[in-house]
């Protein structure tokens, strides 16, 4: 694959606090929470640096310390990386606008908290936008359940798939068409973010009110509904979920480190177990994810659980929902965790 260098760059938004990933937020930014024992924020890294992309801007916030030093200069994943801090998380088009200086040329923009699988490469939609044919590139997915499309924001386009309106979390849904938290764009998306005015919504600048200023102003923006699954990592039973979906589409029934001590006996199925986990007595863990350096005191089985070395959460029926999800198109967005009284 050639290389993107200086052509193109990359943009991952990480700043914010994840509030209903509490309590694993408090001790860790949603972007390095694990999935099949990679920092969620790898993947996204390398679906960048496959498309040909070398230099990467990431922009932390809440305990983005922890992110800056787990990836450091981005040697070891074959990129440049550069951290920005965002003192106050005001909305992604604030996010984003802090980064003009930094960037003159086109750029591949993802969200941090979103996990995804892709039906086409990237690569021709950054082509596309470094042609000058588009000045933006929006992926979508054809999503069939209302719900999830107010989740997220809606796209509204002709049959050539030239967007004339986006909404942000719509009350009315008059289209399939979901966006996905990845984009291409040039920079006169920047024009459009300082012109970008604070919503009543949710008291933030949103990207999507910037990108309809950039329509409003002529500059020809397209969606490509080439997102096969998509999943906000918004609370612990999400995690979950995406780790069972990714353990049964490598076609591994667990995976443990190996580093991880336990004493005979123990049984454990579709469930991911981290570096330096010492189980203490031979029970059964099912559908849990258990993260590194834990020490799991449990005398009775555990199923449905996401744990960290304070914290234990129970996710009732994330299973199913992830068998589900691996029988259609989307992920499950819905999941709900109950907290033990």
């Amino acid at each position: 694959m050639a290389s993107l260098n200086n052509a193109m760059v990359g943009v991952i938004l990480a700043a914010g606090k994840g509030a209903r990933m509490y309590p694993f937020s408090e001790r860790s930014p949603k972007p390095i929470l694990p999935i099949l024992n990679r920092p969620l924020l790898a993947h996204q890294i390398e679906v960048m640096r496959d498309c040909g992309i070398s230099d990467i801007h990431i922009v932390v916030g809440h305990l983005g310390y922890q992110v800056a030093s787990f990836f450091g200069d981005g040697s070891s994943y074959g990129v440049r990386i550069h951290f920005v801090e965002q003192e106050s998380t005001l909305g992604l088009a604030h996010a984003l606008g802090a980064l003009e200086s930094r960037i003159q040329v086109p750029f591949l923009l993802m969200l941090g908290d979103i996990y995804f699988h892709l039906k086409a490469p990237l690569r021709p939609l950054c082509e596309q936008v470094l042609s000058g044919e588009v000045n933006a590139n929006l992926v979508s997915m054809y999503e069939p359940d209302p719900e999830m499309v107010k989740r997220n924001f809606v796209i509204q386009a002709d049959e050539n798939g030239r967007v004339h309106k986006v909404i942000e979390k719509p009350r009315y849904v008059n289209s399939q068409l979901k966006g996905c938290g990845l984009y291409v764009f040039d920079p006169h998306i920047f024009d459009a973010i300082r012109r970008t005015p604070r919503t009543a919504m949710r008291d933030e600048y949103e990207i999507t009110d910037s990108i309809q200023i950039l329509i409003n102003d002529g500059y020809v923006t397209h969606h490509h509904p080439i997102a096969e699954r998509d999943l906000n990592l918004t609370k612990p039973a999400d995690l979950l979920t995406i780790n069972l979906i990714e353990l049964a589409r490598s076609g591994m029934a667990k995976l443990v480190d190996e580093s991880v001590k336990m004493p005979a006996g123990t049984h454990i199925d579709r469930s991911v177990i981290g570096k330096g986990v010492t189980i203490t007595h031979p029970i059964r863990i099912t559908n849990t994810v258990i993260m590194p350096g834990v020490t799991v005191a449990a005398s009775t089985d555990l199923d449905s659980v996401v744990m960290d070395g304070e914290h234990t959460v129970y996710c009732p029926g994330v299973a199913a929902q992830a068998q589900a999800a691996l029988q259609s198109s989307t992920f499950a967005q819905s999941a709900t965790v109950d907290r033990p009284a």
